[in-house]
Formats: structure tokens, sequence, C-alpha cells
């Protein structure tokens, strides 16, 4: 997502590096670079309009031509423009004050509602409420059985009294006002609600049905249900992939339904990014989540300040912390943190544990890929076989308890038993325990202080203390009671030889000259009266 978009606007702003004064041309060919990359991502042309001139207007202004970086300048300017049109601040779901909250989702069929209803069920569950699933799809086949395995997966439980749709048949019923043979949606839709009551969920999400384009019947019934059940959010789901058709598309569902929130789904593809631009600055309503995967927990809050960096190539560290602090645990952390100060050695059952943490914050391309920077590696992330640490973690668990906890009695024999227990060569586990043995003396040599080959120490790791113990012993005293005398004497003879810093000296480092005596007539007129005399 957005990979076509990032690499022209970084080549755009590596022209601007190096200039200390942009010229009205050299602003003028970057906005024409920037309006190629837009239209090229499949963004709307009243959207790539009013972004260009905004980036335009305040390029050529004073806070550019006074600035003493004009080039990062523009950047800056770019990356505030690009978190406008994406929706300015991050909008949270807005919870009912009285139980239970109603989520309805509208779209086009294929647009991935059911299976973002499990994930925002999921998702949901996690920040502690209890929410419904309501199949209110009683078109597509198979869309009840669908989002009740989906629920499944979630946790999260599924409102179907109706079975909907399993023929294959997409029949509308002869009322003509969209109510298929198979059932009435609105009445599912409104007996949730009142079974959400009495079970006690605080949280209903109703999945609605759609249609491969859209037309009256689609926006009769999705009107039909928002009038039924007053749910507190509408969210158009849309597929990101879906190009300039997106803004067509977002203003019959917002003329139609009135939505007042946007999920972005199935933003891990190879989309360009146009729908996401698109639909907030032709609808003006936010973009309030973004389903990144399959699986039941690949869902993120949108945030626009984070996607413009991304955009921008500036990289994700927070999202990539929030994903950290929720996959490591708390106790292990603290473990593995004092191991660390203790100087003692990482085992492979902390480097399982290390390991177990990072599959649960899902792709290692997408966690390295929110680094600051890393799309100019996009080669070698393409490159990285995520497999890789599949067969280490085979051989890891090939091993003994005592042979994971002593990594240097582990032989010939033990390293081809553990080949043939993995299912890997002799020089692969060869391979293995080296960068091990590399990767515990690194640990080793940050923890007294020393730092990573190739750097300086690191501060507050342990440099000062051992800088400390050297002088001491730089300072040491002799053994021998005469040489020890003598070496007191001649210290002491020292200090008292050397001049003491005076009191005037900026951290008693140098004497201050001596001062002359002031001359009151030398000052200007009026001053004396500040002297007391």
């Amino acid at each position: 997502m957005f990979t076509s978009l990032s690499d022209r606007l970084s080549a755009t702003f590596k022209n601007l590096r190096g200039k200390g004064k942009l010229s009205e041309s050299d602003v003028n060919r970057t906005i024409r670079d920037i309006r190629m990359a837009l239209l090229e991502a499949d963004v709307a042309l009243p959207v790539v309009k009013a972004f260009t001139h905004e980036v335009r207007e305040r390029a050529l202004g004073a806070e550019v031509s006074g600035a003493l970086n004009p080039a990062q300048q523009v950047i800056k300017i770019v990356n505030e423009e690009l978190v406008a049109v994406l929706g300015g601040q991050t909008r949270q779901l807005r919870m009912a004050k009285n139980p239970p909250t109603v989520i309805m989702l509208a779209g086009l069929q294929g647009s991935g509602k059911t299976t973002f209803a499990g994930k925002l069920g999921r998702w949901l569950k996690d920040q502690g409420h209890t929410p419904l699933l309501v199949a209110a799809d009683l078109q597509r086949p198979n869309a009840v059985t669908q989002l009740e395995v989906v629920g499944d997966r979630a946790g999260v439980p599924v409102f179907a009294p109706e079975r909907g749709n399993i023929g294959g048949h997409d029949a509308v019923g002869a009322t003509g006002e969209g109510t298929t043979s198979h059932g009435d949606p609105v009445r599912v839709a409104d007996d949730g609600i009142q079974f959400a009551c009495d079970k006690l969920h605080d949280v209903v999400i109703v999945d609605t049905a759609g249609r491969l384009a859209v037309d009256e019947n689609l926006m009769r019934q999705a009107r039909d249900i928002r009038d039924a059940i007053h749910p507190d959010e509408v969210l158009f789901v849309i597929d990101a992939m879906i190009g300039q058709a997106a803004v067509e598309t977002a203003q019959a569902f917002q003329d139609g339904v009135d939505f007042t929130g946007v999920v972005l789904s199935k933003l891990d593809g190879d989309a360009r990014g146009g729908a996401a631009l698109s639909v907030v600055g032709t609808t003006g309503r936010p973009i309030l989540f973004a389903s990144i995967g399959e699986g039941v927990k690949d869902i993120e809050v949108f945030h626009p300040d984070r996607m413009a960096s991304r955009i921008l190539d500036m990289g994700d560290v927070l999202t990539l912390i929030e994903a950290a602090q929720r996959a490591f645990d708390e106790r292990q952390a603290k473990e593995m943190e004092r191991k660390f100060l203790a100087q003692e050695d990482f085992t492979f059952d902390d480097f399982l544990d290390q390991m177990a943490a990072i599959k649960k914050m899902g792709s290692l391309k997408a966690m390295l890929a929110m680094m600051p920077g890393m799309g100019q590696m996009r080669a070698q992330l393409d490159n990285l076989d995520e497999r890789e640490f599949d067969r280490v973690e085979a051989m890891v668990r090939s091993m003994t308890p005592f042979e994971r906890t002593h990594p240097k009695q582990i032989n010939g024999s033990r390293r081809a038993r553990i080949a043939r227990g993995s299912g890997v060569t002799v020089s692969e586990v060869n391979s293995l325990l080296v960068r091990f043995t590399e990767a515990q003396k690194m640990m080793k040599s940050l923890a007294k202080g020393g730092g990573i080959p190739g750097m300086g120490p690191i501060p507050g790791m342990g440099g000062a203390r051992r800088k400390q113990q050297m002088q001491r012993k730089a300072t040491s005293k002799s053994g021998n009671p005469a040489k020890r005398a003598a070496e007191q004497k001649a210290a002491a003879e020292r200090r008292a030889s050397a001049p003491p810093a005076p009191s005037g000296a900026a951290f008693g480092a140098g004497a201050a000259a001596p001062q002359p005596e002031l001359d009151p007539s030398n000052l200007p007129k009026g001053f004396e009266r500040f002297l007391g005399r």
C-alpha cells in the first residue's frame, strides 16, 4: 500500500536536498512531481488540485523562504497537508451513553464487511467490551455461515435467526422492497438489538448486505435497517484497491445512507492508495479503521499523522511500540532486563520467548517497514524470507533443555542430531550457533557499557562505572610500604604546588585575568547612580 506514491515522493524530495534556497521554479517543479505522483496513485483529481494548491501557496510563502533548511520545510508542509487530507485527527468510535452501542456496516459486496465485523468484534472484546455480531446479510450466498465462522475465530457470539441465502440464488421477494425471499434483514437487525439488551451485550455490530454495484434496492434496504435500529455509527467499508471508483461509490453511499465513518479494507495489498486519499477529501467523513490482513487481529485504528509519515517514508514508530507493548509480557520483559543488567548469558529458551512475542506482533516485514527510512531498503524487505525464522525455531526445539542453556557443549554428534531432528543441514546448525555466540557477546558488551562493535559506548549502560574502576586502578597504591609512602609524598607535593583555581573561573578551568579598577568617568552619563556611590 502506498508503495509507488511513497517512492515518487521520496525521489522528488531527494532533488530538493542540499539546496540552500528554493526558487519559484524549484517549487513549481516539485509541485508538478507531487501532482503526477498523486494522479498515478489514483487520487481523485479534485483532491489533487486542492492538495497541490495548498502546498504551493505555503511553499512560496515566508515559512520556506526564511527557513534554514528549505527542503525540510517543504517536506514538513507536505506532511501536514497529507495529514489534513487523511482527516486531520484520529477519530475514535462513538460509544452510546446507554448501552448497547449499535454499529452498522455498509458497503459493496466483496469489500470485506463480514471479515471486518469479526475483526471489530475481537478488537472491542480486547478493549473490555462484550460485542454481539448480527447476521443481517441474508442475500449473499452463505453470508450467515461465513459470519458464524468469523465470529467463532474471534470469540464473539453471533445472532443469526435466519439462515439467509444458502442455495446460491439472489432472488428478490414479490414486495419489490429489497427484501429477499430468504428472510427479512430489517427484522433480524431489530431483533438483534433486543437480544443484545436481554443478554447484556454492550456493543452490537450489524453486518448488512451489499451489491456488486450501487443500485436503488441496496440503498433502500440499508436505509430501512438504519431507520429501524438507529445506529450510533454507520461505517462504510471500502476496498482500498478500488482506485478512482472510490469517489463515486463513497458519494453514493453518503447520499443514500449517510455514513459516519470509513473503514479501509485490504490495506495490506498492492493498492496505490488513491482510495484513502480520495474518500476523506470528497465526503468529509473520517477513516476510523484499517484492515491489514486476513487474521482476526489484523486491524488498526487509523491515525492520519502516522499514515502520512508512512507515505513520506518517515516510519511509524508509535504503532510499532504499541504492537510491542501488546505482544511482550511484562513479567518476561522484567526478567530479561534483570538478566541483562546482571550480565547473565542469553539462552536459547530466552530466544524462543522473544521469537514467540515477535510472532504475536504480526508480519516481520510489516514491522520493519514501520522503521524510518526503510523505503530505501524495499528490495531487501521483499527478499526477506520469514520462513527462515521457522527453520531457526525448529533447530532450537530440536535441542535438549541442557543444550538450550549450554550451547557451548553442543559438539559434533549433538549438531548432527539437531540437524536431523529439524530437517536442516549441519552447516545451518553451525551457522546458528556462531550467530548466537556473537549475540551473547554483544549483549554482554552492552551491559558492560562497551557498546555495539563499531560504535562508541552507550551512555548510562555501565561505561561510567568501568571508567571509575580504571581510574582507581591507575591511582592504585603499591603493596610496598616504603614505595607507597614515597607515592603519597609525591602526590601531596603535586597538590601543594598546583595553583588553586580562582573562584571566578568557570568550572575551575583557567585563571581569571586581573580586573582593572573601574573608572566611573568612563561610564555613560547617569550610570553612576547604579554603583551606589
